[in-house]
């Protein structure tokens, strides 16, 4: 992998970590359940010990939520390419609900580079301050 295409993937997983902060933020769970591969795994950052497995599961579980008003904040993203089709990254993130203090934590995932562009293969959320 030369140093254009790493670039290229870094930008690109970096597009989808702040993608997906945005349909989540606009309750568009179909796009925000398509940016997963078909197996890929969701773990809250308030339900660390429950992953959600399988994009179908995914999609259910934000249809599932609640109706509520968010913003997702997401920065210090780095991204770690491993190989012309997979990466990592991890980013830190602070929630506002409008419901008390802001939720801050962080994402550590991991891609995957499909026909339709890169996706996540699993995005792994942890929470430092409540």
């Amino acid at each position: 992998m030369n140093d254009d295409d790493r670039r290229a993937a870094e930008h690109d997983c970096t597009r989808l970590i702040a993608l997906y902060a945005n349909l989540n933020d606009e309750a568009r769970w179909d796009e925000l359940a398509a940016l997963y591969v078909e197996g890929g795994v969701m773990v809250r950052p308030t339900a660390p010990d429950a992953p959600i497995i399988g994009r179908d599961a995914i999609l259910a579980a934000f249809h599932a939520r609640p109706p509520r008003t968010t913003r997702h904040i997401c920065s210090n993203v780095v991204i770690d390419v491993e190989g012309p089709a997979t990466a990592r990254g991890t980013s830190a993130m602070v929630l506002f609900t409008g419901e008390g203090v802001p939720l801050v934590g962080s994402f550590h995932d991991r891609f995957c580079l499909t026909l339709h562009g890169w996706r996540f293969a699993e995005r792994r959320g942890s929470l430092l301050f409540r």
